[in-house]
């Protein structure tokens, strides 16, 4: 039984292995990677570069913050600006949409290649980092059997990681006793990684309004994760994620929560889109005129001697 139970740990170690990403990647922020979009920061990262920081910032004990901006994230923004706190506290701020990221192309924001990150888009990567190094991960947000079921998927698949779940069926409001439990629940279990996942706002208002209660720790706001482990939320292909088209396919399975989202919020965001349009444009031009001034300068005659 020992052996058999060795061989199944020593597969899982090398599915893991197996899971790391194959390119070599940057160890250092690059010195355009933060930049405005809509009026936002984020980060332009690659989703094995999220989880570099992540391994770092674990090693150093530190608490840190990785959100992420889509459109609806913006567009809550402009109904609910006490969000702008959490962005503004993030070490890390993904962009989790490809037309985000189309746009800040086109924009010009960056002329390297760079990536839309979600948890769907470094999921694998991540599991086989907690299970080698055997980190302690927690989840709390989602219905109770849910959660519970992700939990004894996960601990399966990766048996080396310590994982918690709690479910976000409880009173969050700040001073209440449910979510002082929670609170302490969380400290008890002293994770590496906290993913929070309420749906938003409520997720990040949760986390920054108890931040300064919460261990120190990676906390992720990850929407309905583990939905997906649990097999409670279909999955789109990760090819429709990179071509930017996974809004329709979660569109089609749950067009009565999804509609206004994805057809009618965006509209919301016109005015920000104008206003960074307007900016690069205004940028090009006068990049171009410097340039036709030097050139200028390089073209005329030299006085005689």
């Amino acid at each position: 039984m020992a052996d058999a139970a060795h061989a199944l740990t020593d597969a899982a170690f090398a599915d893991d292995r197996r899971a790391e990403p194959r390119r070599p990647f940057r160890r250092a922020r690059r010195a355009r990677e933060r930049v405005q979009l809509l009026g936002q920061t984020v980060d332009l990262v690659r989703p094995e570069e999220v989880l570099h920081h992540v391994e770092t910032w674990i090693a150093e004990g530190r608490k840190a913050i990785v959100a992420n901006h889509n459109l609806n994230s913006l567009a809550l923004l402009q109904k609910h600006p006490q969000l702008q706190g959490f962005f503004d506290r993030a070490d890390l701020v993904e962009v989790d949409s490809t037309p985000l990221i189309h746009f800040a192309k086109a924009l010009g924001l960056h002329g390297r290649a760079f990536h839309r990150c979600t948890y769907l888009d470094w999921r694998e990567h991540f599991w086989s980092l907690a299970n080698r190094n055997g980190w302690r991960v927690m989840y709390v947000g989602g219905a109770p059997d849910v959660v519970e079921t992700a939990r004894i998927r996960l601990s399966q698949q990766h048996p080396r990681a310590n994982i918690a779940v709690r479910d976000g069926y409880f009173d969050a409001t700040p001073g209440s006793a449910e979510n002082a439990a929670v609170v302490e629940q969380v400290r008890a279990f002293a994770p590496d990684i906290l993913f929070v996942g309420m749906g938003m706002p409520r997720q990040e208002l949760w986390i920054l309004n108890n931040l300064e209660a919460l261990p120190n720790c990676v906390i992720f706001s990850v929407g309905a994760a583990f939905d997906y482990e649990a097999g409670a939320q279909a999955e789109a292909p990760r090819w429709m994620g990179r071509m930017g088209v996974e809004w329709l396919f979660r569109l089609v399975h749950d067009p009565k929560r999804l509609a206004r989202r994805y057809l009618i919020e965006p509209w919301s965001l016109s005015g920000l889109i104008a206003r960074d349009i307007v900016t690069a444009l205004r940028a090009r031009s006068a990049r171009q005129t410097d340039k036709g001034r030097v050139d200028s300068d390089t073209r005329s005659p030299r006085p005689a001697a």
